[in-house]
């Protein structure tokens, strides 16, 4: 099993970036994919997650109307369109997946993902 994340890099303010995230060894489809983030200092926190049975996105309030994951089957890949980029977005973004088993409200926490990425840098600043 592994995720390989890419397409981080450094942006000004208010740019945009695509984040992808390649899986082998199981299938995106049937499993809750999400993608993470952990700014220096602080803790790891979710950014957005999407379920795989209903194909339901939740994402956290400070990225709502500017972040967008999404999945292509076909390509067992996960991305994260990331757009207005700020300067409090600067993190090394991950994506992990979880079973599909696991309750909604579990998936906000890191400890329900079970494989995980090996992260890509995101830096915001002018």
């Amino acid at each position: 099993v592994q995720l390989q994340a890419s397409g981080g890099g450094l942006v000004q303010p208010g740019g945009s970036l695509r984040l992808s995230c390649a899986a082998s060894g199981f299938t995106v489809r049937s499993y809750t994919m999400g993608w993470f983030r952990q700014a220096p200092g602080k803790e790891r926190e979710v950014v957005s997650f999407l379920r795989p049975t209903n194909s339901n996105t939740i994402n956290r309030d400070s990225v709502k109307g500017r972040f967008t994951i999404s999945k292509d089957n076909a390509k067992n890949t996960v991305y994260l369109q990331m757009n207005n980029l700020q300067p409090e977005d600067t993190a090394v973004y991950f994506c992990a997946a979880a079973s599909s088993r696991k309750i909604l409200s579990s998936l906000w926490t890191k400890e329900s993902y079970d494989y995980w990425g090996q992260g890509t840098q995101v830096t915001v600043s002018s």
